[in-house]
């Protein structure tokens, strides 16, 4: 259900600076490799850069440093350079993992919640607070998962569902950010990961297809914040999982992409007043593991 073939991609602008994205696969199997090179020839007068990158909603250049020099002829040439957008690095958490969740709470903190660390699944959760840049330890998960959803509720919980711990789960559980402890809720009908978790403008909860560690799943189930119960609804025309979901403005759901063994480009949409999927315009490319991100305008 994993990648064997990474891709190498080249990202150009009108002047002449490129930068360079190669993914390969490392040791272990559940995760790629990433490095990126960044080649940039001097440009001149003023340029701005401007690329959309996998992953990404968008990435603009716009810091643009000025040089001007002044002859004795009174002759002045002026030149500017724009730089790629630049990360910077924040404080570190407690404990490395991956294949974890993040959930942004009411209050602006990020909570950090299982995942993978050495071979081995975490129950371990942290928080990070924007305004100091450091993490702090809070309540575990009742059980060890990675490969899960979180979702924020109307509440301001937080629903943690099913995943990854050398078997698939059906377990849910909510973390109460109040009191930073987790309280188990409801099953789900069916065990699965690499599923994805879409919350609806009722407060429901939408969790879509997935894997089962035997097959890939089309089944799909809404989660009821008031019972704490899940009830099915209609399945994918596709099983499929690594796959990505994303809330629209008129309230459907889109699904894209993943895999079953092969990588989609096909896309559906649910329909949360009928709980019907229709499929959807295709994708340009077939993908999986990648992101899915609703702009203001409501394109995708």
């Amino acid at each position: 259900m994993f990648a064997d073939v990474c891709n190498t991609d080249s990202i150009k602008s009108s002047e002449n600076t490129s930068a360079t994205v190669i993914c390969y696969k490392n040791d272990h199997q559940l995760i790629p490799t990433c490095s990126s090179t960044v080649d940039q020839e001097t440009t001149s007068i003023s340029s701005v850069i401007t690329s959309s990158i996998q992953g990404a909603a968008s990435a603009t250049a716009t810091t643009t440093s000025t040089k001007t020099t002044t002859t004795s002829s009174t002759s002045t040439t002026t030149s500017s350079t724009t730089a790629m957008p630049q990360w910077t690095m924040t404080g570190s958490m407690n404990v490395a993992r991956y294949y974890h969740s993040a959930s942004t709470l009411a209050n602006g903190s990020v909570l950090a919640a299982g995942g993978i660390r050495n071979n081995g699944f975490l129950s371990r959760t942290e928080l990070y607070n924007p305004s100091t840049g450091t993490w702090t330890t809070t309540g575990s998960m009742s059980i060890a998962r990675g490969c899960h959803t979180a979702s924020t509720l109307s509440n301001g919980l937080i629903l943690v569902a099913g995943g990854w711990n050398g078997l698939a789960l059906n377990s849910v559980e909510l973390y109460n950010p109040s009191t930073g402890i987790w309280t188990i809720t409801g099953n789900m009908s069916a065990v699965r990961g690499f599923h994805t978790a879409s919350t609806l403008a009722n407060g429901s909860v939408l969790v879509a297809a997935g894997y089962n560690g035997g097959v890939y799943l089309n089944s799909a189930e809404l989660y009821n914040p008031s019972t704490g119960t899940w009830t099915i609804t209609g399945s994918l025309n596709i099983a499929r999982g690594d796959f990505a979901a994303s809330t629209l403005a008129n309230g459907s759901v889109l699904v894209a992409g993943g895999e079953n063994g092969t990588y989609f480009n096909s896309a559906e949409l649910y329909n949360p007043s009928t709980g019907t999927w229709t499929m959807t315009g295709n994708m340009n490319v077939a993908r999986g593991f990648h992101t899915v991100t609703t702009l203001t305008n409501g394109l995708v």
